[in-house]
């Protein structure tokens, strides 16, 4: 029986590599000079830092133009506010979202299901497995979710007949 996965996933290399861009940038600009703004990677959080909030909207603005020059969709971030940190700093916490969390995935079967399209889906750990008869029912579920998801960055991956 055909069936493929539907997931979300982050291509981390190029998030380091965006990263590493936009530090060297930093680096570079003269509007940042002397305000000690830095972009790092902790774990699946990426911490911007700088010496006033505008500084920090401003290279979190450096970084999303880096990530979305290395193809990395925008619907992974989670920006939270600017807010203090020791030293007289400001920081942000940018929270990398991967997976399709138990809500989003619940209301992706109701979609399947609602299509009448004759596939199944069923959720499986942080990914959504679509299985049905014809290659053809599989591929129409694949534009159903192009069409109407717009929230989550979904790919398509281990389609097997």
């Amino acid at each position: 029986m055909p069936s493929f996965d539907v997931v979300s996933k982050v291509d981390w290399s190029e998030v380091t590599n965006a990263i590493d861009q936009a530090q060297r940038e930093l680096v570079q600009r003269f509007d940042f000079k002397g305000t000690g703004a830095a972009i790092e990677r902790a774990e699946s959080t990426i911490v911007v830092r700088a010496n006033a909030d505008d500084r920090v909207k401003a290279a979190y603005e450096v970084l999303k133009e880096k990530l979305i020059r290395r193809k990395v969709s925008l619907k992974h971030m989670e920006a939270k506010d600017p807010e203090k940190a020791p030293g007289g700093t400001a920081r942000m916490n940018v929270l990398v979202k991967e997976g399709i969390d138990k809500d989003k995935a619940r209301e992706l079967v109701k979609l399947v299901k609602g299509s009448k399209l004759k596939v199944q889906a069923a959720i499986v750990e942080d990914s959504l497995r679509i299985s049905g008869k014809k290659r053809d029912d599989l591929q129409e579920a694949i534009a159903l979710f192009k069409e109407k998801e717009k929230d989550v960055e979904l790919q398509f991956v281990n389609f097997r007949d």
